[in-house]
């Protein structure tokens, strides 16, 4: 050990080592403070603790195994680990300004408790491979809450689905009434948009299995440890191929932040419609107090603030994925310094999308739709214009000239006042002679449901169905 070795033990043993950094030895002033303090991390990533933790406890183990430390080196530092886990834990762990990252705090406190002895901790490890471990680590568990929460909000979508099984409500094109289908059908669309961000989450989570620990700072460890069973201890798939690449990749993190802004989008769609279908001039739907709020003025409102407050937010995780790939975007191998900013744009997609998630499962719950509005709105216009046309094809009639007639009924009855609902036979026949006896019959909306019983289609059959396949995976999840 040479003398600027025995010069940072002793400054440890004295417990000074608030004074020392990692990485001192070939400097002799001292670090700006400003800059020390705009080049800090430790405000954002002492959350990682739990996983730096677990780290430097298996690597410690892995160090042991390759015979780098002693038996009883491995147990001061790894029961001096579990003492710092409990401060954390407890909140009662003393963070010092000097504290650069977590992994700095770390070994600090773990010096200040066992002595010199925890510097050989980092022994053949570096805070690149370290940190990229840790931030794939807790991009797992991130993903996997994820999938849990989506979960909760398509089994709220499905509660109310089966509590509405038979309203029918207006389908919509170009926010224009179009055809009439269930509300169940509607509210499972939203369902199968979310079992795709399950499963693009699932993906991700794969993609961040891959650990990067014992890359070193990139050109690999020299010390002897087995990576794969190092990997598969820490809940890795597999251990990194190439130490360069380990320690500068962040395509996980973008890909979950990609996730977490695809879901958003889906998240942002749903807050949408939940405001249409509670606005006064739809009055579709009623939000619960727990979910809404009131105006400081105007007494009578009663506004969808969380679903407003979820789509505003889709902006904010969807900028969080243009800062990373701006990041990353022109990086020379290996690691670089621009790295430190993936984490607050990763932290922050996650707990945006987690947070969403959890108001609009909310708002779902305590949903209430108005059943007689539904029948209102769904028969207040044209809606059932197109199955006039397809009774017309079913009789031979080519579609172009069916299309035809339709419109020209639209457009009489349009002339008159009128709409379709309870439109009759001879009323349709005056307006074109294709429309015979029992046309009249298609231009309900229960009929128009009830003929379109394809799978996927919104016939009460094929609705059932759906619920029954959206309940079987929400049950095998």
């Amino acid at each position: 050990m040479g003398p600027a070795a025995e010069s940072v033990g002793e400054e440890r043993a004295k417990g000074r080592w608030e004074e020392v950094k990692m990485w001192g030895g070939r400097f002799e002033g001292e670090t700006d403070e400003s800059f020390a303090q705009f080049s800090t991390s430790i405000t954002f990533d002492a959350r990682l603790y739990p996983y730096d933790l677990r780290c430097s406890a298996e690597w410690t183990k892995a160090l042991a195994s390759a015979g780098i430390v002693t038996v009883e080196e491995e147990k001061s530092i790894l029961d001096g680990l579990d003492e710092v886990r409990s401060e954390l834990d407890a909140g009662s762990f003393e963070f010092a300004p000097t504290d650069e990252d977590i992994h700095t705090a770390v070994e600090r406190r773990l010096t200040g408790l066992i002595g010199p002895v925890a510097g050989k901790m980092r022994t053949g490890r570096s805070r690149n491979d370290q940190v990229a471990t840790d931030t794939r680590m807790f991009a797992m568990d991130a993903c996997r809450e994820m999938i849990s929460s989506v979960a909760s909000l398509q089994g709220a979508l499905v509660d109310k689905a089966r509590q509405y099984i038979d309203a029918i409500v207006p389908g919509h094109t170009h926010l224009q009434q179009a055809q009439p289908v269930l509300l169940a059908h509607v509210l499972l669309a939203f369902f199968w948009m979310l079992e795709r961000d399950k499963a693009l989450l699932a993906v991700t989570t794969g993609a961040c299995s891959v650990m990067p620990l014992g890359s070193g700072a990139l050109a690999g460890t020299p010390v002897a440890v087995d990576r794969d069973r190092l990997a598969r201890r820490l809940g890795f798939v597999r251990a990194s191929e190439n130490s360069v690449d380990a320690v500068s990749d962040r395509d996980f993190a973008t890909d979950a932040i990609y996730a977490a802004a695809r879901l958003m989008s889906h998240l942002s769609r749903l807050a949408e419609q939940v405001i249409l279908w509670c606005s006064s001039e739809f009055g579709l739907a009623e939000l619960d107090d727990a979910w809404s709020t009131g105006s400081s003025l105007m007494p009578q409102k009663k506004n969808p603030d969380g679903a407003e407050l979820v789509r505003g937010k889709s902006g904010r995780v969807m900028g969080d994925l243009v800062s990373i790939m701006t990041v990353l975007k022109a990086l020379p191998l290996a690691y670089n310094r621009d790295l430190q900013e993936d984490k607050e744009a990763l932290f922050d997609a996650v707990d945006t999308a987690i947070d969403s998630l959890m108001v609009m499962t909310g708002t779902i719950k305590g949903l209430t739709f108005d059943a007689g509005r539904a029948k209102e709105l769904s028969g207040s216009g044209f809606i059932t214009a197109t199955d006039l046309a397809d009774t017309l094809v079913e009789k031979g009639v080519e579609f172009p000239a069916a299309h035809r007639a339709a419109g020209e009924v639209v457009a009489g009855l349009l002339a008159k006042g009128k709409t379709l609902e309870g439109v009759t036979d001879g009323e349709l026949s005056s307006m074109n002679e294709l429309f015979t006896e029992g046309s009249a019959a298609a231009a309900s909306t229960e009929a128009s449901v009830a003929r379109r019983t394809s799978k996927g289609g919104t016939a009460p059959s094929s609705v059932k169905a759906q619920l029954d396949a959206a309940e079987g995976l929400l049950a095998g999840a």
